[in-house]
């Protein structure tokens, strides 16, 4: 199938644009309701906009009609509460389909890795139309933490570690690269989440902010990194024996969310 897509991501698959600078009210974030949804560790979603006005993070395809990700509908009582992180997921111009902030509890780097996992986000996405891709916002000083993004879940050498002070934000194609966040604080982390599609208006906005395609990575000692994939092979076993206790065939690690 052939999809809009965005230039800028071609080669990488991400951006880094300039940070957010301007100080936002954390009552924007927490004073939101939350719902419990599972990502990259212990989570909960507090929805913007979402199939169809509900406090729910349901994909649009588990819905009637289901749709792809994209055309969200705002939710008056939490955008009230939060009208810049509105303004932030609606200044690229592109449409929007799911818009949610994420809390995340601290975690460890083996936590992160064993939790990636590829974002499903052009389910039923017409062919011709834009590729939906997610925005984030950093809204925490979680200057320890990072996103990693690799390539092969299996393969570290494919591995991307973008550090995630206050305000910074990126645009990434999580359909292409298994990701999660490794939170090294002591508090919860929060971040804005926004499903964005491809076209002129997102390739205006990456350019206008200079989305930069080649951030530099965070280092990390190799026997962390070793440490971590025995682990992840330690866990997946564990898990498939237990499900094969059960009768329960394992489906391929691809995680929906």
């Amino acid at each position: 199938m052939s999809f809009i897509t965005s230039p800028a991501l071609a080669e990488t698959g991400y951006v880094v644009l300039a940070p957010h600078t301007s100080p936002i009210d954390p009552a924007e974030w927490l004073d939101l309701d939350y719902v419990g949804w599972r990502s990259s560790g212990v989570t909960r979603f507090a929805p913007l906009a979402s199939y169809a006005g509900d406090i729910e993070c349901n994909g649009f395809w588990n819905h009637t009609p289901p749709r792809t990700d994209k055309d969200g509908v705002w939710i008056a009582s939490q955008t009230e509460k939060a009208p810049t992180l509105t303004r932030l997921a609606q200044e690229p111009g592109a449409n929007v389909g799911r818009c949610r902030v994420i809390e995340l509890q601290p975690n460890s780097y083996a936590d992160a890795i064993y939790n990636l996992h590829q974002d499903d986000n052009n389910r039923l996405n017409e062919d011709g139309t834009g590729w939906v891709v997610r925005s984030f916002v950093n809204l925490t000083e979680d200057t320890e933490s990072m996103l990693i993004l690799r390539e092969d879940r299996f393969d570290p050498a494919t591995e991307l570690r973008l550090a995630l002070p206050a305000g910074t934000r990126m645009i990434v194609d999580t359909q292409r690269f298994w990701h999660a966040v490794w939170h090294r604080g002591a508090t919860p982390r929060y971040s804005l989440i926004t499903s964005l599609t491809s076209g002129p208006e997102l390739d205006a906005y990456i350019s206008a902010q200079h989305g930069d395609p080649h951030a530099e990575s965070v280092t990390l000692d190799p026997a962390l990194v070793e440490e971590a994939q025995v682990e992840l092979h330690r866990r997946i076993e564990e898990r498939r024996r237990a499900f094969e206790a059960q009768g329960i065939v394992m489906e391929p690690p691809v995680e929906l969310y």
